[in-house]
């Protein structure tokens, strides 16, 4: 397998598709890489590199106990992008994706960068707070880590409902439903629950506003997890030049139910930088 080690000794798991411009995918909660697959092999056979890695704590990467922060995300996908040199890469993150990508650009800057594209993401800010009215209120992340504490496999399975919209017209495979599950429950349980904690009472504000690279916001208009009007919209309006698209009744899992709609839209953002 294709590893690196980050700076803590984490071992992180990559996989690294075609050739060309690189396209680096950072993914959500619960899933790891693969959940790029579709996305991946579209653009890596249209003549671009595309690269994803399993978080730490998820998929086929190390466990470790701690680290389960945006700081430490952050530097994970620094140590990536250094081990593989990458240079006019587009950052592409997905839900809590979203938010490491953008810690990444308020860390590192965008000397490397070519664009982002930032996918149902929890960015600019996730949880309710004073100044943040709108956001989602603690008790519903409580809920999250109680639901995984006492039955994590049943709450996973319980959770495609609103992740990928089936109690509001969409429709997902059977297969697709299974490998979700298949791909949550490889994660460590610690990392899992941690995650929860990062992105819903992690602030992007600051990184966010320094995004100097074309943006790419896709949200759907129907998104159960992570609501369009708190995160998408005002990362679009707080982003100069940021191109938004709105997916009509779009759940949060549209990688899934607007596969098509999704591929075509990054190619065509990816031709215009």
């Amino acid at each position: 397998m294709s590893t690196f080690k980050a700076k803590d000794g984490t071992q992180i798991y990559y996989k690294d598709w075609g050739s060309g411009k690189p396209v680096l995918f950072s993914h959500g909660w619960p899933l790891d890489g693969d959940m790029w697959d579709s996305q991946m092999n579209f653009l890596a056979e249209r003549g671009y590199r595309a690269i994803a890695f399993d978080r730490r704590g998820f998929g086929r990467s190390d466990q470790p106990w701690e680290g389960y922060n945006y700081d430490t995300f952050a530097s994970d996908i620094n140590d990536l992008i250094t081990h593989l040199d990458l240079q006019d890469v587009t950052l592409v993150g997905f839900s809590m994706g979203g938010g490491d990508v953008t810690r990444y650009i308020g860390t590192y800057g965008t000397a490397r960068v070519a664009g982002l594209a930032l996918l149902g993401a929890v960015t600019p800010i996730f949880g309710k707070t004073d100044d943040h009215p709108q956001g989602v209120d603690k008790s519903v992340f409580d809920g999250i880590k109680d639901g995984l504490r006492k039955d994590r496999a049943q709450f996973i399975s319980d959770f495609a409902t609103p992740f990928f919209g089936l109690n509001a017209g969409q429709t997902v495979s059977e297969g697709a439903l299974t490998q979700t599950l298949n791909i949550a429950l490889l994660a460590s349980l610690k990392g899992t629950l941690d995650c929860v904690t990062a992105f819903s009472e992690t602030d992007f504000r600051g990184d966010v506003a320094k995004v100097d690279v074309p943006t790419l916001v896709i949200h759907g208009s129907n998104d159960q997890i992570v609501p369009f009007e708190a995160t998408g919209k005002l990362s679009a309006e707080l982003i100069s030049g940021a191109e938004l698209k709105v997916y009509d009744n779009a759940p949060h899992g549209f990688a899934v139910t607007h596969q098509d709609q999704l591929n075509n839209d990054l190619l065509a953002f990816l031709q215009k930088l």
